[in-house]
């Protein structure tokens, strides 16, 4: 064999980098260090238990030649799953729920996997869930083998044998924390095990998501009610055996937003192309600094790459579609009005008014769109350049016609007081923002507006 080569890709599993977080990090003092598992090759850290699970299996006599893998997941466990039984002969069935993206079901089929989609919102013991319908068909599919991640311990002795040494070798033990998403709760036991008997002032804290009842039981001993989160490979709802709380010091709860936004961030800045439990952990990490009285070194694993959201977190559209703005929209619109220099005069025109008196107007005052009020002061509508202009040219509207019909609706009224992410959605679709303050009209806020706001001080 050549020299230097790898037998087999499974051999190359293993051996990913350590590397210190920068930029994001830099409003915190404590260090914080991640664990690069994306660059597995089937990537993510899935790859580990996929063929140490298998590879154990096979030494236990529950997978026999010619069987078939069958195995519940979000995607990533399918993975390593899946490329063990290329290397090896075996047939594959996954199971995934509905909220997984089209890349990891795209995936697992590329590899001659059979895939079974379920819905996310329904409890485990449901017939539906993807539990209960991978349980049915290990029962019923002859020669199978249920890997089940979940309560299969070799999941988490995978992480205690394999990566947390890996980790220790690596760094000779230079870490105060050690912090990883949680969902099978292999990561998280499996490592924390390994340092707790190595470094007995290490700490252990897991990242779970808002809607998940991992922390909650932590803290409480108790099943709390789940709710449903967008995050994919994070949390649960329900308690895997590979749990040992015991080993596991605290945990930092982080929603979606702020998981998607730190995502990208770690692209954009440290040039880390992870997925969505990836900026997870990076604000579990920022929280838990934040925490601290002294600054720490921390230690945190990325689970897997960002090759398989791209159709999602790393698509514009989507995280506009779902609300997931950038978070510099967070600031007041009174804060932006202000920066700006905006004079905080409106010139507007009453709805008895007509066609003719808009145009002379504008063109008088130089403006583009001017909001239309009735007697009352409401506004009622609003007279723009660009919606006047083709029906006046083809001869639909007279300069003596009601200004009424040359109203759009393409406008969002909203208070001063209020943050700008109230109004992103409208101006990303080229709406204006039509601002009052105790309810009169006192501003116009448009897409150009927020792209100056932006561009000052270095925002973009």
């Amino acid at each position: 064999m050549m020299k230097g080569a790898k037998p087999n890709v499974l051999e190359a599993i293993g051996g990913t980098p350590i590397v210190k977080l920068n930029h994001v990090t830099k409003d915190i003092d404590s260090e914080v260090y991640v664990k690069l598992e994306y660059m597995n090759p089937g990537g993510s850290t899935k790859d580990r238990i996929g063929a140490y699970m298998l590879d154990q299996a096979v030494k236990e006599g529950k997978l026999k030649p010619g069987g078939t893998i069958i195995e519940g997941t979000s995607g990533n466990t399918g993975v390593g799953l899946a490329m063990w039984a290329a290397i090896h002969g075996y047939k594959c069935i996954f199971v995934l729920a509905d909220k997984q993206s089209k890349e990891k079901i795209d995936n697992l089929r590329a590899f001659g996997a059979k895939v079974v989609v379920c819905p996310t919102n329904v409890e485990p013991e449901d017939p539906r869930s993807y539990y209960s319908v991978s349980k049915r068909l290990a029962d019923t599919i002859p020669n199978s083998f249920y890997v089940n991640q979940y309560d299969n311990l070799h999941n988490r002795n995978t992480h205690y044998n394999w990566t947390a040494p890996e980790m220790f070798e690596q760094t000779q033990g230079d870490f105060d924390v050690f912090m990883a998403g949680v969902g099978t709760g292999g990561t998280i036991t499996g490592c924390g095990k390994f340092f707790k008997e190595k470094m007995p002032n290490v700490e252990i804290v897991g990242i779970d998501c808002v809607g998940s009842i991992i922390a909650h039981y932590h803290k409480t001993g108790e099943i709390c009610e789940a709710h449903s989160y967008v995050l994919e490979g994070v949390g649960e709802d329900f308690i895997p055996e590979n749990y040992d709380f015991s080993v596991i010091d605290d945990f930092e709860i982080v929603g979606d937003k702020e998981s998607f936004l730190m995502t990208r961030k770690l692209l954009k800045y440290e040039g880390i192309y992870a997925g969505g439990s990836a900026g997870a952990a990076i604000c579990g990490a920022i929280k838990y600094a934040q925490k601290q009285k002294t600054p720490k070194k921390i230690l945190v694993l990325l689970h897997d790459s960002g090759n398989r959201y791209a159709s999602k977190i790393y698509n514009d559209d989507w995280m506009s579609d779902n609300g997931y703005l950038d978070a510099s929209f967070n600031v007041q619109i009174a804060d932006v009005l202000q920066e700006l220099e905006k004079n905080n005069s409106v010139e507007t025109i009453k709805d008895n008014a007509t066609i003719g008196e808009a145009i002379s107007l504008m063109d008088g005052k130089g403006f583009t769109q001017i909001p239309v009020l009735n007697n009352a002061g409401d506004i009622v509508g609003l007279v723009s350049e660009k919606h006047l202009v083709k029906p006046v040219l083809m001869g639909e509207f007279q300069r003596d016609d009601n200004i009424s019909l040359a109203f759009s609706n393409k406008y969002k009224v909203v208070d001063k007081n209020e943050l700008l992410e109230n109004v992103a959605e409208a101006l990303l679709k080229k709406e204006v923002a039509l601002i009052t303050e105790n309810g009169k009209l006192v501003d116009i806020l448009t897409e150009i507006d927020v792209l100056h706001y932006f561009s000052k001080k270095d925002r973009i």
